[in-house]
């Protein structure tokens, strides 16, 4: 899929700041001539340029601009433009205070930092569209530019009496009435009913504190306001060329927004990925990237961009640790093998001050081009340069499916029941996840909302499937008795899309699919032993958590070993309609999870990568028929081919037994 019509290939550059530079009109050409020699093609500016665009209220400045991107264009160096709402300047939040936050304190902040404003403040929607609507009549049909990049890393809230008012309307047009709101947030406990829409307020340390269908409302209500203010934006840049699309640059592990809903409001998702390598264990943290590179391709299912990375270290970790040889090549590969179109980074050269002074760099603070970093880059530059006959090729349609839900996600973190507060619910689900990846099983991820189809997989998994929408139940209902696989664990179907518990037993509408009733959740300490036998003699530990199952038709797979639970079931299945569902009652360890999946896999015959077996630590993920094959497991590893390849990153055939070295990767094509 191209993005970017214009310029039809792998992007590989990244944020620019020549504003900083302006005063330094020999370092601007000679980056020209560096990114030529580090093979970038593209260069994201104007992110944190406002103060530049607009330096007081009305006067407009973008002279520097035309120059920048002029040199840029005639270098042959296209352009992603950013609107600048990332950062407001001074004099906006001196004269408008409105546009600055209020925290959940009612506190009003100062000018400072980056995401201080109140996106609800018709004042900022004001400003940010006069803004965006100039950048677009200026330079929206110049010829360098491919994309807009609509602000930067959006994030946070705000209690200001703006958004309190806006919160009420919110409510209004989701529940209508005061009754069904009470009703909705079970507002009868503690006294706590609501008379009259004015008495809402956004719950907080000064305010509610014990509602959980409150808070999760306020996180979605969190998300529509992003969402619309985005969309604002997205409307004002394309009134003028709507052929130009637009991304936003989410981020990993996001918790303030629902990435699925944001994801509808942009043509292109985009995300931020800094992995912190070698910091113990890089196969885990390969599987939490991988699993991110999929939810991101899986938002609007096609190829995303991955718009930052360091090609170095940050300098915003508690330990920055430098990337080792062979890693920034890996690392990068493992964003296209999961369909990114693109090897961006934050950033081009390093500033001279402020807080990013340090964060890795292309170019670092000596302005040279011999670095191991630069070659790095150079690197990767010419790897995506022959990677282009796979541009336009995307994965292979996955026949698995986890389902990751953000309100169910927010649900978990308001639960206070079993690891109160420290349900990890994203660990939890990348476990899983981790399973399949190893085995080089494509995944996609879907949440509960009404148009997530199911019937194109063989497997749908349900990790922590707390809060579960009836209409979703109905779904997994109809997957399974049309002969789909269903995998749902402990914590699932406890609760409604409001918060509230299901009665008659969890997981709710789904007991006779699954041939289970889950009774108690016993959350385990540290010390504690439990672990998982399997009917082969195969046994594996258990932590944090064990839910107790009664048997309503299934067949024990696995049983309990310890404590007054000792030989109840721990996995069962059960056959319903053409189908079978599992039921997996414990937080069983990574090796039980791969035995598991290992078994449905190969029941299922599920696609892989590559049928080659591998050695631990080496990953095979496929894109378009082309295998990226990778080595996390921190030395070199005999692999054996059964077949003939060509190594498309060195043109090299590879066949029988072959040495990969530590952090190596090969795409590899029959």
């Amino acid at each position: 899929m191209t993005f970017t019509p214009k310029f039809p290939t792998f992007l590989h550059g990244g944020d620019y700041n020549p504003d900083q530079w302006l005063d330094r009109p020999d370092i601007l050409d000679r980056d020209v001539e560096m990114m030529h020699k580090a093979h970038v093609n593209t260069v994201s500016i104007g992110i944190f340029s406002w103060a530049r665009l607009e330096p007081e209220d009305g006067v407009y400045d973008f002279s520097w601009l035309d120059e920048v991107i002029d040199r840029l264009w005639k270098g042959g160096i296209h352009v992603i433009l950013a609107t600048p709402s990332g950062a407001r300047p001074a004099w906006m939040a001196q004269k408008y205070p409105e546009v600055l936050r209020v925290n959940d304190h009612y506190q009003r902040y100062h000018f400072g930092g980056r995401h201080n404003h109140c996106i609800t403040s018709p004042v900022y929607r004001r400003k940010v569209y006069e803004m965006d609507k100039r950048l677009a009549e200026r330079y929206a049909n110049h010829p360098a530019v491919i994309l807009w990049h609509l602000s930067n890393e959006m994030s946070g809230h705000c209690y200001c009496d703006l958004c309190q008012e806006a919160f009420r309307g919110w409510l209004k047009d989701k529940y209508g009435t005061l009754d069904k709101l009470n009703d909705a947030w079970w507002t009868s406990f503690w006294a706590h009913r609501y008379t009259d829409w004015s008495q809402v307020e956004a719950p907080g340390p000064m305010a509610e504190t014990s509602t959980n269908g409150m808070y999760i409302d306020w996180r979605r209500f969190a998300t529509h306001q992003c969402k619309t203010f985005m969309m604002a934006e997205r409307d004002a840049v394309q009134s003028v060329n709507p052929e130009l699309k637009v991304t936003a640059n989410l981020m990993e592990r996001f918790w303030d927004y629902d990435y699925f809903d944001l994801a509808e409001g942009m043509d292109v998702v985009s995300w931020d990925s800094y992995p912190m390598w070698h910091s113990g264990d890089d196969m885990a943290r390969a599987a939490e990237f991988a699993m991110n590179h999929d939810m991101m391709r899986s938002f609007k299912d096609q190829p995303f961009l991955l718009m930052e990375s360091t090609p170095s270290q940050v300098n915003w970790k508690p330990v920055n640790k430098l990337k080792r040889p062979g890693m920034h090549l890996l690392s990068s590969m493992q964003a296209l093998a999961h369909g990114s179109q693109s090897v961006l980074y934050f950033q081009w050269r390093k500033g001279r001050g402020a807080a990013e002074q340090f964060h890795g760099a292309v170019v670092d603070h000596d302005g040279r081009d011999d670095t191991r970093v630069f070659k790095d880059v150079t690197q990767v530059g010419k790897a995506l340069e022959s990677l282009q006959p796979i541009y336009d090729r995307e994965k292979s349609p996955a026949q698995a499916c986890i389902i990751y839900d953000w309100s169910n996600w927010w649900a978990i973190d308001y639960a206070q029941t079993g690891q109160s507060q420290n349900m990890k619910y994203f660990d939890s689900v990348n476990m899983h996840y981790r399973s399949l990846w190893e085995l080089g099983v494509n995944v996609d991820f879907r949440d509960e909302r009404e148009c997530t189809d199911l019937s194109q997989y063989k497997l749908v998994i349900c990790p922590m499937l707390f809060m579960l929408k009836e209409s979703f139940a109905d779904k997994l209902r109809v997957f399974v008795e049309n002969g789909g696989t269903l995998l749902m664990t402990y914590f699932s179907g406890v609760v409604d899309e409001s918060g509230l518990a299901w009665l008659g037993g969890a997981p709710h509408n789904l007991i006779d699919v699954l041939g289970v009733r889950a009774t108690e959740l016993d959350a385990l300490f540290p010390e504690d032993k439990q672990a998982m036998l399997l009917a082969d003699g195969r046994s594996f530990p258990i932590h944090e958590l064990c839910e107790i199952p009664e048997l309503h038709g299934a067949k024990s797979l696995g049983l309990y070993e310890e404590d007054f639970y000792a030989a109840m079931p721990c996995l069962t299945r059960n056959t319903f309609g053409k189908g079978q569902a599992y039921y997996l009652a414990a937080k069983v360890e990574q090796a039980g999870l791969d035995a598991i999946y290992a078994d449905i896999a190969d029941e299922l015959d599920l696609p892989r990568a590559m049928q080659e077996t591998l050695p631990e630590g080496v990953i095979a993920t496929e894109r378009g028929g082309a295998v990226f094959l990778q080595n996390y497991s921190g030395k070199a590893q005999q692999v054996a081919f059964e077949n003939k390849y060509t190594d498309m990153l060195t043109g090299r055939q590879v066949e029988g037994e072959y040495i990969m070295p530590a952090n190596g990767v090969m795409v590899l094509v029959r």
